[in-house]
């Protein structure tokens, strides 16, 4: 009921810089979509799509790595898409080479990465640096994601805690959507002991405890970015579905989802 009150509102404060609305000249807008910022996205179509008379054509895949559902992979296959919403780096990774307009990307979104353990299970002490470093070391299986905050602990986060030799053996990768799944499920099902992701993408799982955030001085500061590939086809469409993205109206949507609203 919150969330439906809070949508009418949004349609209110929202609508009045995308209507009027003009369904002859409406368009498809394919979207290119990670999952730290999908939840939000996810509840914010059916509004932007009655309020401007497009329709947004979802694509879900990870901000890095090298699988073939990756954003970056897509693109680099020839793989149309009007905007890609995806880790703020990443968005400039593609800015660089070629791939996204260089005055498009729009801050929508600040994250962080959090810690869950299955519901009912003993909890860890994440709360200092030394305690979530005990906690790794003491914990029998880690899993983290194959996007952009697993990458960062096992590429980074590890090393800066010293502990990359005695974690090697029992920190393992997740594959998520669109083909495989959070990390959270993984934790729910029992399959590993802890585990991390952005907190976006833990805090609603069920059969979890969420931790809360791992140590601010661990954090990588990540953001979601939202941006116009250099093939856009409806660049106009795609530049509203950005604008309303980050408008003032969104902010309690953006932070019911677990993640940190960016201020003008």
């Amino acid at each position: 009921m919150k969330l439906q009150l809070t949508l009418q509102r949004l349609m209110c404060s929202c609508c009045i810089g995308l209507l009027p609305i003009n369904h002859a000249l409406a368009s498809d807008v394919t979207v290119m979509i990670s999952a730290g910022f999908y939840g939000v996205y996810h509840q914010l179509v059916p509004l932007f799509e009655s309020s401007t008379g497009n329709r947004l054509i979802t694509i879900r895949g990870p901000s890095i790595g090298d699988s073939p559902e990756a954003i970056p992979t897509r693109l680099s296959q020839g793989q149309q898409a009007d905007v890609v919403i995806l880790d703020g780096e990443s968005a400039e990774n593609l800015r660089k080479r070629g791939l996204v307009k260089i005055d498009s990307i729009t801050v929508l979104a600040l994250s962080q990465i959090g810690a869950a353990v299955k519901l009912g299970a003993p909890k860890p002490d994440i709360s200092s640096t030394e305690a979530f470093r005990n906690t790794l070391l003491n914990a029998k299986s880690i899993a983290y994601s194959d996007s952009g905050s697993g990458t960062y602990i096992a590429n980074t986060m590890f090393s800066k805690l010293g502990i990359v030799e005695q974690v090697k053996g029992k920190a393992f990768k997740v594959r998520g959507p669109p083909s495989g799944e959070a990390v959270a499920a993984v934790v729910a099902r029992g399959e590993a002991e802890i585990g991390f992701q952005q907190v976006s993408e833990i805090i609603h799982t069920p059969g979890i405890t969420y931790l809360g955030p791992i140590p601010t001085d661990l954090q990588p500061g990540f953001s979601f970015a939202g941006g116009l590939t250099v093939n856009a086809r409806q660049p106009e469409a795609g530049a509203s579905l950005i604008r309303f993205l980050s408008s003032p109206g969104v902010v309690e949507v953006i932070s019911k989802a677990g993640l940190i609203a960016v201020k003008p």
